[in-house]
């Protein structure tokens, strides 16, 4: 993991964090899985959501839950592809509802670096997956970590957008004070859930509105 990439300003904050035993623990199990197997995104993605939004330019919180484990898919942020891909059917609906909310065209690329470079933070709550077996790396550590991420977040800003979309991402971002950010909560985007309430959530406009509010730019969705 010699070579992941992260920004610095998030280096100092997490340094804690990655001198604790249990990170430890968790760098000798992935380093033991990159060896003997298919493990996605490459190594040097695996913090790339920290690499592509500086702690500094931070504005908005989008939270998954773990990468996708198919080939060439997952690339270090949540939710996001590389160019290319073919759109997995949660981006497909992410993308969908920013296109009817925003008025948007379909974007060709899933590709969502474009967002992290405007301070979304793309944040799959485990980093790391095994080939084909989704979830192969949860109750690992990972979950430990992000949840330090996202208390690292709400105790040093305000004013931040929190997009928490299902259950498992509503329970992570718990933490957020509302009095100071805007938490927004819709049901998972995915093709099981997206028609009992995420399609229709605007929170897309909601974001720039209250970004635009408290004196940010918007994010060009």
């Amino acid at each position: 993991m010699a070579d992941v990439r992260i920004a610095e300003d998030w280096k100092a904050i997490l340094a804690e964090e990655f001198s604790k035993p249990y990170f430890d623990e968790l760098v000798g199990f992935v380093k033991h899985e990159y060896s003997t197997g298919v493990v996605f995104p490459e190594p040097r993605n695996i913090f790339r959501a920290f690499d592509r939004c500086p702690f500094d330019k931070l504005k908005v919180v989008i939270i998954g839950q773990d990468p996708y484990h198919g080939v060439g898919q997952a690339n270090g942020l949540c939710f996001s592809v590389g160019e290319g891909v073919a759109f997995p059917p949660s981006l497909q609906n992410i993308l969908k509802e920013v296109a009817d909310d925003v008025g948007s065209p379909m974007p060709t690329s899933g590709e969502l670096e474009r967002w992290a470079e405007q301070g979304v933070l793309l944040l799959n709550a485990v980093l790391t997956v095994r080939a084909h077996e989704a979830a192969s790396h949860a109750g690992r550590g990972w979950e430990k970590f992000t949840d330090a991420v996202v208390k690292a977040i709400a105790e040093r800003k305000e004013g931040v957008v929190y997009m928490l979309w299902g259950n498992y991402a509503q329970k992570k971002g718990s933490i957020a004070d509302p009095q100071r950010n805007l938490i927004l909560r819709a049901v998972h985007p995915s093709p099981l859930s997206a028609y009992r309430g995420f399609f229709g959530c605007k929170h897309f406009s909601a974001a720039n509105n209250y970004l635009l509010s408290i004196g940010k730019e918007p994010i060009t969705w």
